[in-house]
């Protein structure tokens, strides 16, 4: 399992009161030039006399707290430190400046709204990428994948504590309280998924599967609705039946085979169940699955036909 304060959000060995710092002429090389080695850091110039500088001081500070860690903030009286204003040639204040990895890689002056302020620290923590996250969800995929779910729903989980708006990690987790065992626990998750990552395709694939196990537990016995299926061809309702037991009993490609052969039937049976049933299959098996991809291309030369 990961340790997340080695991979996201703040950089190793930070807390959370080193996001945003007073600096001195002393401590400005670590605070501002060693410290942008690991992440972007925006140094605030002001002075306790300067108006616009009150505005736009907790303005920044706030943007950079949105940031969670990926950008820092330092900030120098200048007139306690007249060494750093005057090397840095700042001409009038406030004057803002970004370092990233030792350098001064943008700046502005005067107060800004926030909505540029944003804009401007959206842009420096884009620099230094995501943080880690993709290597962390990467590892908790594969801990997911070699059955390891709890330490897999832990890592997302800690994902999510960095960007609660992650579709990938919000899926992984849901993924893996399923893989637990833990159905109820993945339900009341999945109703509390944020509205802006409601329909990403990794959440709407975990509703499916959920749909799915749950069809799976009223699944009929097998042998029995093979043979009605058998003995009518036209029982559309006992066709559809085995599709769910085959489908319980972990032969997808089969339950798949014959909702197609229901579809071709009758497309429109039962407020067309084939087609709805065969779209919760494929959106619950992954993007690339062999079974799903087959299944679409043979749904589709059907529907078009």
């Amino acid at each position: 399992m990961l340790t997340f304060g080695d991979k996201l959000g703040a950089a190793p060995g930070s807390a959370a009161a080193d996001l945003i710092k007073d600096s001195t002429e002393a401590s400005f090389m670590a605070d501002v030039i060693e410290a942008s080695q690991e992440v972007p850091v925006v140094v605030d110039f002001w002075a306790p006399w300067c108006g616009p500088c009150k505005q736009l001081g907790p303005a920044l500070e706030a943007a950079v707290t949105a940031a969670k860690g990926k950008v820092r903030m330092v900030k120098v009286n200048v007139d306690e430190n007249p060494g750093i204003s005057g090397q840095l040639r700042i001409q009038s204040i406030p004057t803002v400046y970004a370092f990233f990895q030792g350098k001064p890689v943008d700046g502005f002056q005067g107060a800004l709204p926030a909505s540029e302020l944003k804009a401007f620290v959206d842009k420096l923590a884009a620099l230094a990428g995501d943080g880690g996250l993709a290597e962390a969800i990467e590892a908790a995929e594969a801990m997911l994948t070699e059955g390891a779910a709890a330490d897999a729903a832990e890592t997302f989980a800690a994902i999510l504590g960095e960007e609660p708006e992650n579709p990938v990690a919000f899926g992984g987790l849901l993924r893996a309280h399923l893989a637990l065992g833990e159905v109820e626990q993945a339900e009341a998750l999945l109703a509390s998924v944020p509205a802006k990552i409601a329909t990403a395709k990794e959440v709407e694939a975990v509703r499916a599967q959920i749909a799915l196990i749950h069809q799976a537990a009223h699944a009929g016995p097998e042998a029995e609705l093979r043979a009605a299926v058998d003995a009518d061809p036209a029982n559309l309702q006992a066709r559809f039946d085995l599709a769910t037991a085959l489908h319980a009993a972990g032969r997808v490609e089969d339950a798949v085979d014959q909702l197609l052969d229901l579809f071709r039937r009758d497309r429109e049976w039962n407020d067309s169940a084939a087609k709805a049933q065969l779209f919760t299959i494929f959106e619950a098996l992954p993007p690339k699955d062999p079974i799903a991809l087959k299944g679409r291309r043979k749904l589709s030369s059907m529907i078009f036909a």
